[in-house]
């Protein structure tokens, strides 16, 4: 049985001017066949194909400086230009920019360091903190190189949607939340990770989800390369209300 409906056919949308001059000839069919008109309305047709082509080099233009300020790029930061995101897929489409994730992109060429995932992961979540395993790594105090970020957002909070790179995320609240958070800037972006007291005495606090050999790894590393004082330690292991676990094991190490 054959449909009642016919398949949508794709809508090709013209040029303002070019729609505008074709309304003219079907409403005054006597200047259809005169040469002069057509010579107006081809030199119009070519100026309406030229500016959208000016136009389009420009939002390409806008769209890679944007990039190469801040380094991994948003769709939703094109807002601040004003460029419709369709321009994104037209410079992927190109080879000149690089999708790396979902939402991601970075200039074409552009070198990606060891810690590139941490700046994908902070412009995935700007309210979070990197944490953990994560934050060891990126601290040295740890030759494990975790397959996730860890991430650390506030209690209550959305957890951000991802597919690459793959996201761990713990909640925390109050102090614990945003006491201890350095700023450190990979590859153009701002990425906000929680200092090496800090990421030791959030490790025995989740002792059970990361190992608690682990923990005491970060600690005697951290002690002994003299990255943290015995001050900002027990600071953070109050604030994490972890003092107690932490105290048998500082003391070995005193």
């Amino acid at each position: 049985m054959k449909s009642l409906f016919r398949p949508r056919q794709p809508h090709t949308r013209k040029p303002a001017t070019v729609a505008g001059f074709r309304f003219f000839l079907h409403a005054h069919p006597q200047f259809a066949q005169t040469s002069e008109l057509q010579n107006v309305f081809t030199c119009c047709y070519l100026h309406t194909l030229c500016n959208n082509d000016l136009v389009a080099k420009n939002h390409h233009d806008k769209v890679l400086k944007l990039v190469r300020e801040m380094g991994v790029l948003r769709p939703r930061d094109l807002k601040s230009i004003g460029v419709p995101r369709v321009y994104l897929m037209q410079l992927v489409e190109r080879g000149e920019l690089l999708k790396t994730g979902r939402g991601l992109y970075v200039v074409a060429g552009a070198t990606l360091t060891e810690n590139h995932s941490l700046a994908e992961a902070a412009k995935l979540s700007p309210k979070g903190v990197i944490c953990l395993l994560s934050a060891l790594r990126f601290h040295g105090l740890t030759t494990e190189n975790p397959a996730e970020v860890w991430i650390a957002i506030p209690r209550g909070a959305r957890p951000p949607k991802s597919g690459a790179p793959a996201l761990r995320v713990v909640r925390l609240s109050g102090r614990m939340m945003t006491e201890g958070v350095e700023h450190h800037v990979i590859q153009g972006v701002s990425v906000p990770v929680y200092g090496v007291a800090k990421t030791v005495a959030d490790c025995f606090r989740f002792r059970h989800r990361i190992g608690v050999n682990i923990a005491v790894e970060a600690l005697r590393d951290a002690w002994q390369n003299k990255k943290a004082t015995s001050e900002a330690l027990w600071h953070h292991a109050k604030v994490c209300r972890v003092l107690n676990v932490m105290r048998p094991y500082f003391d070995s190490l005193a």
